[in-house]
């Protein structure tokens, strides 16, 4: 499976069958991705929450694509009424895809989405357990620290975490810090920063006080290949 990151908490991953994973397709508005939402390609798109700078250009991926969305079923719904193919799940559930596992868990967050003017909660704020070719990501999602993410790594071996560092909206560089402790991750990416002056982070200092070799900081676009970590 290859990965790469696409500023805030974008990632897109190739499984070695060759399909297409969206996470979080923040794209437009978003001055860090280097994605374009008119050619990206998806066979499915994974939401974390219903927050903007998360579902992002859901909409118009799928529609040039016909993409899976999957997602809490809150967001499944709305997108079903829509006419867009949806799959709903919620925290601590897991299902088996043909492309591979996913299992939603918990995140303290929001998880509201303009429509018509009006902010709509939909559904709960969740993290992501992917698993695929024997490999097994983690993607925090937006989120404070909390201490059950102790069970993560109970859960399965987590090959890499994504977890965002920003502040303010999620737990900063030292809280990520003790996550990474608790989820014992082969390696922690950094996300969701820099993307504004309030969320603006040092990734580098972050990844050098985690434990030795476990921080990654990535490039925008840059992929690594979870089959050589």
């Amino acid at each position: 499976m290859k990965i790469s990151w696409h500023g805030q908490s974008c990632l897109q991953l190739l499984t070695d069958s060759g399909m297409t994973i969206l996470m979080d397709p923040f794209i437009t508005g978003n001055p860090k991705s280097d994605l374009d939402p008119n050619t990206v390609q998806a066979d499915v798109i994974i939401l974390t929450h219903a927050h903007d700078d998360h579902i992002g250009d859901t909409e118009p991926i799928a529609k040039r694509t016909g993409a899976l969305i999957v997602s809490n079923v809150e967001i499944a719904s709305f997108f079903k009424k829509k006419g867009f193919r949806t799959h709903g799940m919620q925290m601590g559930g897991k299902h088996q895809f043909d492309f591979g596992e996913i299992k939603m868990t918990p995140a303290i967050h929001g998880s509201s989405y303009e429509i018509e003017g009006e902010a709509v909660t939909l559904g709960l704020a969740a993290g992501i357990i992917f698993s695929a070719d024997n490999q097994t990501i983690y993607h925090a999602g937006d989120t404070a620290l909390f201490t059950d993410m102790k069970l993560i790594g109970v859960y399965k071996t987590i090959d890499v975490a994504f977890l965002p560092i920003g502040d303010n909206y999620t737990m900063g560089p030292e809280d990520a810090i003790i996550a990474a402790s608790y989820i014992q991750a082969k390696k922690v990416v950094p996300i969701h920063y820099n993307t504004f002056p309030l969320i603006e982070q040092n990734a580098e200092d972050f990844c050098t006080s985690l434990a030795e070799d476990q921080g990654l900081a990535l490039k925008i676009g840059e992929v690594i290949d979870l089959s050589y970590m």
